[in-house]
């Protein structure tokens, strides 16, 4: 038996690094009087632009927002389909009910956790219009596969990449590969505004739509019309939403996006760390993922050997938050939640392979804030946890 050791202080899950630009530039933004929509969610807006090197990047609160918009802009009206993983969160899907359409659901693989591009093509029918991809955990789905199917159908493509602000595939960014890209600055993100999201394009139709779209359907944001080339008066175009980033989020942003690639390389090591700890323990590591692509480590994902096991996930994640390591679930498959079962007739047994991933996974600490003690902290725990769980031990 392996003895247990407790943390003192708990280590929260994805807690974020927030370091004292961030904090000047708030107070900053406070004393300016222009909390709202202005010049720091411009500034923020074209650095993700040239970050990804598209045409358009719209700033909106929260990646729910940008992926409701991005249906209402490629066309998805009543009754219009589209195809979505059910191993994402919730709102993947919520956003296409919220844009009147019905989400189809598909199987993710095992392995990457991604949609299967082999099982898509069996659930479009006449009725589907679009393709919701997610880079799970920041791995680029198979994107040449799903251009060829939405090709094929004449269907539009939306990148679900709040997992994936860094990634890329085969040289393209993601958010720049589909027709429209939606990302997330969630508290738990790579990089965050506490609250936020962008949406990406390179068609100007779509850019225009969203923008006018996100702010109650004003002709013109609340930016250009108190500018000091003075007061104009706006129209409503379309009853719109109340989506936008405020300059307060957009003042983390701000300095958040040019430390990226100093936190992905942090959590790059930690990721490497774990990986090297964690071999010949009864659990699935990562999938490797070749040069071809490009990972943004925002989740590390475990998967129990359950079968080797004494314990359930649950179990396990029971004993983890008992010795003061916060983990995550990433997720409960959409079929499996009790909306989606009882509207759509859902049941258990329906996608087997991402409720094996579901009852298996479990999600550990990957902040560029963990320091090394943080990191061997957990490391220890999981290895105590699991080695006293093996059966046969």
């Amino acid at each position: 038996m392996h003895k247990f050791k407790k943390r003192k202080k708990f280590l929260i899950f994805g807690s974020p690094a927030i370091e004292k630009e961030e904090i000047r530039e708030v107070t900053d933004t406070l004393k300016s009087g222009w909390i709202g929509t202005g010049p720091k969610v411009q500034r923020f807006e074209k650095m993700f632009k040239t970050f990804k090197g598209i045409n358009y990047s719209i700033a909106v609160s929260s990646c729910t927002a940008a992926l409701h918009l991005a249906l209402i802009a490629v066309g998805i009206k009543n009754q219009d389909e589209v195809i979505v993983p059910t191993l994402t969160f919730a709102a993947t899907a919520n956003a296409v009910i919220h844009a009147g359409g019905v989400p189809v659901l598909v199987d993710s693989e095992k392995e990457t956790m991604n949609l299967d591009p082999k099982k898509v093509e069996e659930k479009i029918t006449d009725k589907t219009k679009a393709i919701i991809v997610v880079h799970f955990a920041g791995r680029p789905v198979d994107m040449d596969e799903i251009l060829k199917i939405s090709e094929k159908y004449k269907l539009k493509v939306i990148e679900d990449c709040a997992h994936a602000i860094e990634s890329e595939y085969k040289g393209k960014k993601t958010g720049t590969i589909g027709d429209i890209g939606c990302f997330s600055f969630y508290t738990t993100k790579n990089i965050i505004t506490g609250e936020g999201g962008m949406v990406t394009t390179n068609s100007r139709q779509y850019a225009k739509q969203i923008k006018t779209l996100a702010l109650h359907g004003m002709s013109d944001d609340a930016w250009d019309r108190f500018s000091d080339d003075g007061y104009k008066h706006y129209e409503i175009t379309f009853p719109g939403f109340k989506y936008n980033m405020m300059d307060i989020q957009a003042s983390l942003g701000i300095h958040q996006l040019p430390r990226i690639d100093k936190y992905w390389n942090r959590r790059k090591k930690i990721w490497d760390f774990y990986n090297s700890e964690f071999k010949g323990l009864p659990v699935f590591l990562p999938a490797d993922f070749s040069d071809e692509i490009k990972h943004s480590f925002h989740l590390y994902i475990i998967i129990l050997d359950i079968d080797n096991l004494n314990i359930s996930r649950n179990e396990f994640i029971n004993q983890m938050t008992k010795l003061n390591i916060g983990v995550g679930v990433h997720y409960t498959p959409i079929h499996l939640h009790p909306y989606y079962k009882e509207r759509f007739g859902y049941q258990k047994g329906d996608f087997p392979d991402s409720e094996w991933v579901s009852e298996r996974t479990v999600s550990l600490p990957l902040s560029p804030k963990l320091k090394k003690a943080d990191a061997l902290d957990v490391v220890n725990t999981v290895k105590t946890i699991l080695l006293n769980a093996k059966k046969n031990y």
